[in-house]
């Protein structure tokens, strides 16, 4: 199995989840250390949270020690500075 790597998921329900897969290949993903993007707070859109992580107006909830996924349309990968933000949430 190979290490679980920061992801975005996106789901056909709207939802945005942030966590750490495994296998995110199929249409349900299981993520480890979970939480939600309830507002994004971005100026430049979703995909500022793959790149640069949470603003200070995000709304991101709090963390879930794992959540499976279901009706996944988009991951996302993840850069080193947003990862990094991401894990320092509190």
């Amino acid at each position: 199995m190979s290490d679980p790597r920061p992801v975005i998921i996106c789901t056909e329900y709207r939802g945005v989840f942030y966590g750490l897969g495994t296998d995110t290949s199929g249409d349900t993903v299981t993520l480890q250390r979970v939480r939600c993007a309830i507002r994004w707070g971005t100026t430049r859109g979703l995909l500022e949270l793959a790149d640069t992580g949470p603003t200070d107006s995000s709304k991101i909830s709090a963390e879930a020690p794992e959540m499976e996924l279901r009706k996944v349309t988009a991951v996302i990968s993840l850069s080193d500075t947003a990862a990094a933000k991401w894990a320092a949430l509190p």
